[in-house]
């Protein structure tokens, strides 16, 4: 910064502008002035950067210039920067007077602070020591407070197993007033309040308690169940309960005489009286459960009045039908379920006419019928586990009874209405042991079939080829049992609950198509030498049936769900690609597309053959044809009427011949692709001809 007496030379040098030496000095001293007074920002922003020099001859530049004149100027603006110095000395001067003061007020403030910290110190290990020494006088009543609040809660849980104990020998005493009473309904409503109590008391782990009130409620329900279940059975015995008689010979049961009301009033009684103990039952009664491996689906028990008329004949079952009886015989399958669908037949009327308006008016989404069914279901199924492992390996009698089984499924779920989500007896065949067994035989005796229907007489003669509006597709009787064959198999497994065990059928039906055609192929290449014979012909028609009836059957319900069971399949195992997964996925394909494209080579392949023969033939009839010249024949002009070249005439005799033949032996569609396939040959043929 410069000195305040460098401001009073400048003037003396203001008259001196003509001499050179004294415009040079006038102009130093100019530059050193201004950078010295230049107090505003530019100065400020040129000085912070280092370039003051160069900012202050931009200054000087800008506001002289080459004009000598303007240095009258200078005057001026050393005045103002000479205000500008003024007025920065007197902001640092006051600047300078204010920063001790606010420094010596700010170690005032952090003096106090401190002492005030000290004294906060002082305070806490004051209370830190008195904490202590209370909490050393303090701690023999908290030993003896925790040691209080313990025995409180331990009283306090004792009063409340008492209050359990008290609750459950009120329910308990209750009871035993109703019964002296005669009140059963009401105990019975008291037992189902002990039972609930009872599933409450489930996840406790007073093992002793929980043994008390189970032990209560197992005396009480075996009291009203036994005094319930005689009245009940006394009921039944006098309507005769059960009807062995089929329903039109019954003249008990449905009609009765004066007194039917009456017992039917105490049979509704009884009825409902027993279902208020289905909690309890199933709460003291484990049901019978076949093992894991069949795969029965969850079902609930039997309802309790249903399980007391099931009584009688559970028995019958098992005297007939198990030990040494002339009955239970195992190559007579068809003897326990024959007499299984009658004791349904029987008793459907009265369980729909009795039994379920019962039901209804309690307010139960139980049906009674399939509830019955349920129940006769569950011998069945006993049965058929014990008896499989002993005829597993004899074809005959296994197969018997696989066939057996289905017929029983059949009129079981068409007649009675037995819905397939319920335990059933194709649970049983898809035992895995059992299931690969009965593949196995369905694999043997298919192919036993196939041999005896290709073997046959019969084998390629339309059953129909004297009825012509039936016989359009011509197809051979081998071919119609082939595929009938096809259907019977799938209606034997589409019952089946898992879909994977389908997929196996599937298969099983896929290998067993593919062997077909094998057979087909051998056979059309003995006739190759014949291929406009009967035979070829019956052989052509018939892998054109079953081409048809694959494609016809891919886009039934049935195969489509297959179809996305299958792809659910592959997509877990990662056994196609992704076009595959999404043709599939699509519906672009089908689960017999393999099938049908081979069958439709072979068909392609016959077809080419047939039309090689009878173009070879026709080739033949045409040799004279051949010799002749269209341009050596006459014009149209020159002839009055248009005629046939007599040596075109055994070319179209063949061909008429061949194509007659054709019509008759194949069937419309194969025929029309022939006649095609030959037409284009032949125009190609005759252009060439007479080129």
């Amino acid at each position: 910064m410069l000195l305040a007496g460098d401001f009073g030379k400048a003037p003396a040098t203001r008259c001196c502008s003509e001499n050179g030496d004294q415009r040079k000095n006038i102009k130093e001293k100019s530059d050193i002035n201004i950078a010295a007074l230049v107090g505003n920002e530019r100065v400020c922003e040129g000085t912070d950067n280092g370039d003051l020099p160069s900012y202050v001859a931009e200054f000087i530049e800008k506001e002289v210039g080459n004009d000598l004149k303007s240095l009258k100027k200078l005057d001026k603006l050393i005045e103002q920067m000479t205000e500008s110095k003024m007025q920065l000395e007197e902001q640092v001067l006051t600047v300078s007077s204010e920063i001790p003061k606010r420094i010596q007020s700010a170690l005032k403030n952090a003096e106090e602070s401190k002492q005030f910290l000290n004294h906060f110190l002082e305070q806490e290990s004051h209370l830190f020591s008195s904490i202590n020494s209370h909490l050393l006088t303090a701690q023999p009543w908290i030993e003896d407070l925790g040691a209080m609040i313990n025995q409180i809660e331990e009283i306090e849980r004792h009063l409340a197993y008492l209050k359990w104990i008290s609750q459950i020998e009120e329910l308990s005493d209750n009871i035993q007033q109703y019964l002296m009473t005669n009140n059963v309904l009401e105990a019975a409503s008291t037992l189902v309040s002990m039972a609930e109590l009872d599933i409450k008391l489930q996840e406790s782990s007073c093992t002793h308690l929980l043994g008390f009130m189970r032990a209560t409620v197992k005396f009480w329900h075996k009291i009203l169940k036994d005094k319930l279940t005689s009245d009940f059975e006394e009921i039944l015995a006098q309507l005769h309960w059960p009807f062995i008689a089929p329903p039109q010979s019954q003249t008990v049961g449905i009609s009765r005489p004066a007194s039917a009301p009456e017992i039917y009033s105490n049979l509704e009684t009884l009825f409902c009286q027993l279902l208020k103990l289905q909690t309890s039952d199933e709460l003291l009664t484990e049901p019978k459960q076949l093992p894991e491996k069949y795969s029965l689906p969850a079902s609930p028990s039997v309802i309790l009045p249903i399980q007391i008329m099931l009584t009688p004949l559970q028995k019958r079952f098992r005297y007939h039908f198990r030990g040494n009886r002339q009955t239970n015989v195992i190559s007579k399958p068809e003897w326990y379920l024959a007499q299984v669908l009658m004791w349904i037949g029987n008793h459907t009327q009265f369980l729909d006419e009795k039994i379920q308006p019962i039901l209804d008016k309690v307010g139960s989404s139980v049906n009674a019928r399939l509830e019955f069914s349920r129940g006769l279901m569950m011998l069945v199924l006993e049965k058929l586990a014990a008896d499989i492992p002993c005829l597993l390996y004899d074809d005959s009698l296994f197969c018997h009874l696989v066939d057996e089984v289905l017929l029983f499924e059949r009129e079981l779920h068409s007649v009675h209405g037995y819905p397939s989500t319920f335990a059933n007896c194709m649970h049983i065949l898809s035992e895995e042991t059992c299931f690969q067994r009965w593949l196995t035989v369905e694999r043997k005796f298919a192919l036993q079939k196939m041999d005896s229907m290709l073997s046959s007489e019969a084998a390629w003669i339309s059953q129909y080829k004297d009825i012509t509006d039936v016989d359009e597709m011509k197809v051979p009787d081998c071919a119609e049992t082939f595929m009938t064959l096809l259907l019977v198999i799938t209606d034997r497994y589409k019952n089946l609950p898992a879909a994977s065990r389908k997929l196996q059928f599937l298969e099983l039906q896929k290998d067993l198509v593919d062997d077909f055609r094998i057979r087909l192929t051998q056979v059309m290449k003995e006739e190759t030498r014949a291929s406009l014979g009967f035979r070829y012909c019956a052989i052509l028609n018939a892998v054109n049936y079953i081409s048809t009836v694959l494609a016809d059957w891919a886009d039934n319900v049935f195969f489509l769900q297959l179809q996305q069971a299958a792809l659910e399949v592959f997509a877990e195992n990662n056994t196609l690609s992704k076009l595959q997964l999404g043709q599939l996925a699509s519906m672009e394909s089908s689960v017999f597309d393999d099938m049908i494209n081979l069958l439709e080579r072979l068909k392609h392949d016959m077809l080419t053959r047939q039309v090689d023969h009878v173009f070879r033939e026709v080739k033949d009839a045409a040799k004279l044809y051949k010799k002749e010249r269209w341009l050596s024949l006459p014009s149209q002009s020159e002839q009055a009427v248009m005629s046939l070249s007599s040596s075109a005439c055994p070319l179209l005799l063949t061909l008429r011949d061949r194509l007659l033949q054709l019509e008759q032996q194949l069937c419309f569609s194969l025929f029309k692709i022939f006649w095609q396939m030959l037409v284009e040959k032949l125009d190609i043929y005759i252009v060439l001809l007479k080129c």
